[in-house]
């Protein structure tokens, strides 16, 4: 989805002063953290993970890692990130 179809449907239901664009990198939490002035505690990540029955996703503080004895006595399965959800800078 484009920045442009975004901003669009945000417009339409009245939230588009909520997309916040930046003259430097946000792709990591490090990086958007100082683009914003905070701490990347205060940002917002987005996991992917593969399990049999197809990604999930988990959205976390910045600064969290997945435990993986819960996540394996969660999901019954090793945490391994999906290999289809690559980062990539915007």
């Amino acid at each position: 989805m484009s920045i442009e179809r975004v901003r669009a449907y945000f417009r339409e239901i009245g939230i588009e002063d909520r997309v916040m664009e930046f003259d430097v990198s946000s792709a990591t939490v490090e990086l958007a953290a100082a683009a914003l002035g905070t701490d990347g505690a205060r940002i917002a990540k987005t996991l992917s993970f593969m399990l049999d029955s197809g990604a999930i996703l988990i959205v976390c503080a910045g600064d969290v890692k997945i435990d993986n004895a819960k996540y394996k006595a969660k999901f019954a399965k090793k945490a391994k990130c999906s290999p289809t959800m690559k980062l990539r800078s915007l």
